[in-house]
């Protein structure tokens, strides 16, 4: 758990900006205007978008926003009905507030099983499946920001006590090499999203997902020593196969 105090987190979507600008590594890189990544290793010509029965909604520390690094923003590109809500500690986005209140969706909070003081708000990826064949669409909305945050925002914010909690198991160990995990086990947002897409049904958004990730893992990771890769990986050739309709 973090040792932050929480006068650090933000109480309202108003409050002031931190007096100093945040300054990622690398910000003095130029950047493709359209995916954010150096232009060496442009993301671009591998944005597929593809359907899916579920959506997500991304609830995302600040911080996050001003990192190249961040992965939610992938889940967009490639599934265009994902929302993105900026996480304050007390206040409620009004739109996500709405959202949360429309029978059409069954939200979902995807977080670990780990402690007991919530493990009667904690369902299986069952739960998904009947929210799909009760017509309803199965949400995963997920806490987007470090694990240290994340484990914080989960605490911290009052008007999601009421969502099913729902923990990823799986078996899968991260590939994000951009930042060091603390465990292999700490999946990044996308790879989050990946898993559940896939364990929910939505094996073909899974798929593509995953290759998307894997490309701007393997771009953002050869830009920062400066390498052009050349020749396409296998996860390039097959994005660019579905762009192509092949």
């Amino acid at each position: 758990m973090s040792a932050f105090d929480t006068s650090s987190e933000p109480d309202s979507l108003a409050e002031r900006a931190p007096r100093r600008e945040f300054k990622a590594r690398g910000s003095f890189v130029i950047r493709c205007e359209g995916c954010n990544l150096p232009k060496l290793n442009c993301l671009c010509p591998y944005k597929v978008g593809v359907e899916s029965h579920a959506q997500v909604w991304l609830l995302t520390h600040s911080l996050e926003h001003l990192k190249p690094t961040n992965t939610g923003r992938l889940i967009g590109d490639v599934l265009s009905e994902t929302r993105v809500f900026t996480w304050a500690r007390t206040a409620l986005d009004p739109e996500l507030e709405a959202l949360l209140q429309d029978a059409r969706y069954a939200p979902f909070l995807i977080f670990p099983d780990d402690q007991p003081d919530y493990a009667e708000r904690v369902v299986g990826i069952d739960a998904v499946h009947a929210a799909k064949a009760n017509d309803r669409v199965p949400v995963y909305v997920i806490l987007d920001g470090t694990w240290r945050q994340a484990r914080r925002m989960f605490r911290k914010s009052p008007y999601l006590d009421g969502l099913p909690v729902l923990p990823l198991h799986t078996e899968r160990a991260t590939r994000y090499r951009l930042r060091k995990p603390a465990s292999k086990a700490h999946l990044c947002t996308a790879e989050v999203a990946t898993e559940l897409l896939r364990q929910g049904g939505d094996e073909e958004a899974a798929n593509v997902l995953d290759d998307y990730f894997d490309v701007f893992n393997e771009s953002y990771a050869a830009s920062r020593f400066y390498r052009k890769i050349d020749a396409p990986t296998p996860a390039m050739e097959r994005l660019l196969a579905k762009r192509a309709g092949v």
